[in-house]
This record gives structure tokens, C-alpha cells and sequence, in this order.
């Protein structure tokens, strides 16, 4: 059985892969020509064309005090009939990133992922007999990426089950298997994700099937101060009127901006206090953020008022 720990790192691993955070980007709204999932979301990038998406937010806009239910709310029908205009809907877009800072969409999406991505792939690595933390990271990502199933099948087919060609031999033809199917696949953002396999060849070439930290994953570094940081600070649903401020252009300007300033100044950081959200009033953010166990997103979300006084 994997400790706290080793689950951790094997999230973070594919977390990594997904949104080049460790501990993952609950806000990343993404959209590639050709993928056939469509627009994704969240730590783990689910899909709109899976389904996934709609029952995430339907999750999330269950819980009470969800500070964007109410704007996600009329968008629940389109996600259940994977309208694809929501692709291109920028109102949607951003009320997703905006949400990526709420607590509660934060705890459903932990919670969702878990159920539908991590659990099943440790169903899937005991049934195989697989044990060991790396197996169980490569199984997740392949939970993740997709075509798990497939890809077990073929290694099971030239290499017989773990039980004959032990758990690390199997766990090795597998990631080669998987590598050659990704890099010769008919969809090109299939082929430029090979990066995947590579982080855990070079995992095993390293021998660290314990995932023993620090583990260093596409030049992400991995240790113990990762999982020691602060989650956001909990707060009750915020007013959906009261805006996330963020660097956008053109710059965001008002006194909301404004106070954000001023209470920045009053903790000591020297900015110009001028109503306008710039390169320098983001860079200040963040340091603030970091300094208080926040997300250092640059985003003046419920969490980051709070302890500002606002």
C-alpha cells in the first residue's frame, strides 16, 4: 500500500504533465486545434467532449456557498449536450478560471478526480498485481491521457502479465509500448506528449520505483516543501459581482484596483497606486500570496481579499 506521500508525488507527477504545476492548476482553461476533448479544465484537464466537464461543474455547483454556482448554473444544459460553442465562449472561459480560485471548486475538483481517475487506477493496478509507487503514477497517467485499457492489453500480449515478467519488467515494456504508440499516433498533439514516457523511463533508469523525493519531472522539482505549502485560506462564498483582479489587457483600472493598491502599500510593498492593475501591482500580488501560504497566481481572488482586509 502506497504511503500519503508516494500518492502524492504520483499526482504530482501527472499534474505536472497537465498544467506544469505540482500540486495542479484548478483554474487552467485550455483549448487545442484538434483535440477531440475540446476545451479543458482544471488540475487534470478535463474534457468537454468526454462529458467529464459538465459532471464537475453540476458537482460544483451543488455545493453550497459556491462563489460562481450561480453563473455556472445556466451553462449546466450546454455542458450535458457538449455543446462545442463553448469552445469559444469567453464569458464561460472566464468564469471557469475565475472559479479555479474558489475553495469549493478546489475541494470538488480534488474530490472528483480522485473518484473518477486516481481510485479506478488503483482498481486497475491491484487487479494486475501492480504494487509499487511508480506503477501506480504510470497507471494514473494513462487514466488521465487515456487508451489505459488498450495499451495494458498490447504489453499483456507481448509480454505476458506482470506475474510473468515481474512488476518492473512489465512497468518497463508497457511505458516503451506506450511511447511508440504515442510518438507514431495519427494525431500530432498525441505524438508532441511522448515527454510523459520519457519522465518515467528516466524514473526508471533511476531505479526510484518508491518515488522517493525529491523527484525532478520536466524540470519541476518535487519534495517534501511541496506538499508542506499552505492550501488557500477557506472562505465562505464571495459576491459573484465582486471581480477577481488579475493582469489582463487592457489593464484592469477602478478603485476597486485602487483599494487592492493601498492595502498592498499598507503591508509594506512599494507600487504605484494609480486605479491600474499592471505588470508591477501582479508582481507585488504574488510575493504577497507567497508570503501568506496563498496561490502566488497573481489574482485578487475571495482568499487574497481576506487577508487583506477587503
Amino acid at each position: 500500500m502506497l504511503s500519503e506521500i508516494q500518492r502524492q508525488t504520483a499526482k504530482a507527477i501527472v499534474n505536472i504533465f497537465e498544467t506544469g504545476r505540482a500540486l495542479g492548476d484548478y483554474g487552467r482553461v485550455t483549448l487545442l486545434a484538434g483535440d477531440s476533448g475540446h476545451l479543458t479544465y482544471g488540475m487534470a484537464q478535463t474534457t468537454l467532449g468526454s462529458g467529464n466537464l459538465y459532471l464537475l461543474i453540476k458537482a460544483y455547483c451543488a455545493v453550497p456557498g459556491a462563489a460562481y454556482a450561480a453563473a455556472l448554473k445556466p451553462y449546466l444544459q450546454s455542458l450535458a449536450d457538449i455543446d462545442l460553442r463553448l469552445d469559444n465562449d469567453m464569458k464561460f472561459r472566464g468564469l471557469l478560471q475565475d472559479a479555479g480560485a474558489d475553495p469549493a471548486m478546489q475541494e470538488t475538483q480534488d474530490s472528483f478526480f480522485d473518484r473518477v481517475f486516481w481510485r479506478p487506477s488503483a482498481e486497475a493496478a491491484s487487479k494486475l498485481g501492480l504494487a509499487e509507487a511508480l506503477s501506480l503514477a504510470v497507471v494514473y497517467d494513462s487514466t488521465i491521457h487515456g487508451s489505459w485499457t488498450a495499451m495494458r492489453d498490447r504489453t499483456v500480449a507481448k509480454v505476458g502479465l506482470p506475474s510473468k515478467a515481474g512488476e518492473r519488467g512489465w512497468i518497463g515494456a508497457y511505458v516503451k509500448e506506450r511511447r511508440n504508440w504515442l510518438a507514431t499516433h495519427s494525431n500530432p498533439l498525441l505524438g508532441k506528449t511522448v515527454y510523459r514516457m520519457d519522465a518515467f523511463e528516466a524514473l526508471i533508469g533511476a531505479r526510484n520505483w518508491q518515488l522517493a523525493l525529491p523527484v525532478a519531472v520536466r524540470g519541476v522539482r518535487i519534495d517534501q516543501t511541496v506538499f508542506d505549502y499552505r492550501p488557500p485560506v477557506p472562505v465562505s462564498a464571495v459576491d459573484a459581482a465582486t471581480r477577481n483582479l488579475r493582469l489582463t489587457q487592457p489593464h484592469m483600472t477602478g478603485a476597486d484596483v485602487r483599494a487592492l493598491e493601498e492595502a498592498l502599500v499598507k503591508d509594506g510593498y512599494a507600487i504605484n497606486v494609480d486605479g491600474v492593475f499592471d505588470a508591477g501591482l501582479e508582481g507585488a500580488l504574488k510575493s504577497f500570496q507567497k508570503e501568506h501560504g496563498l496561490i502566488a497566481d497573481g489574482i485578487a481572488g475571495p482568499a487574497t481579499r481576506m487577508i487583506l482586509g477587503l
